[in-house]
């Protein structure tokens, strides 16, 4: 597990995080969003899932799959968490995601202060089950790059190698297809 950290951080503006998910939730957790994935892929949609869990670490609060290539499924989860619930209670939530934030996903999280972001596949990895594919012109700014160059910390988790290869299973066979 890596965490990001910004040398800019206001510590008194933004406190720990709180309880910090166990192994077995995030695995969890993240087979969880691969269910997404799937089901948008199902949908028409490129693979990616995004899910976000409460502060207890257990509750999923919302599900979100991939909608199109500017509506991506954490940026819009994202989106839907700051309507609905407040900076405080979201710098506990965790939003885990099947492949690592791009930058706009990323920015979008930091923005909805949502103070954790735990993914499986990189998204370097991701680059190598879509090439150079026109619909997924994958970016090499990588989400840690952006965290870091942010005034509050957010805790960053990913890889996660029990669930990888699960994720890019699937990455592999929709744009395999396309």
């Amino acid at each position: 597990m890596s965490l990001v950290t910004s040398p800019k951080q206001n510590a008194s503006a933004f406190p720990e995080q709180g309880l910090a998910p166990t192994r077995e939730q995030i695995v969890r957790h993240l087979r969880h969003a691969s269910v997404i994935a799937e089901r948008a892929m199902l949908l028409g949609r490129h693979p990616f899932g995004a899910i976000l869990v409460g502060p207890d670490q257990e509750s999923v609060l919302i599900e979100q799959g991939n909608v199109d290539s500017v509506n991506h499924a954490e940026a819009v989860l994202a989106r839907i968490a700051a309507l609905n619930f407040t900076p405080q209670f979201l710098w506990g939530c965790t939003l885990y995601t099947t492949v690592e934030p791009c930058c706009m996903c990323a920015g979008t999280a930091y923005w909805a202060n949502i103070g954790r972001v735990v993914f499986a596949m990189t998204e370097e990895r991701l680059l190598q089950a879509t090439g150079n594919h026109a619909e997924n012109p994958t970016m090499s700014v990588s989400s840690r790059y952006v965290f870091d160059h942010c005034q509050k910390r957010i805790e960053l988790v990913g890889p996660v190698a029990e669930v990888e290869e699960e994720v890019m299973q699937v990455q592999r066979r929709f744009w395999g297809r396309r």
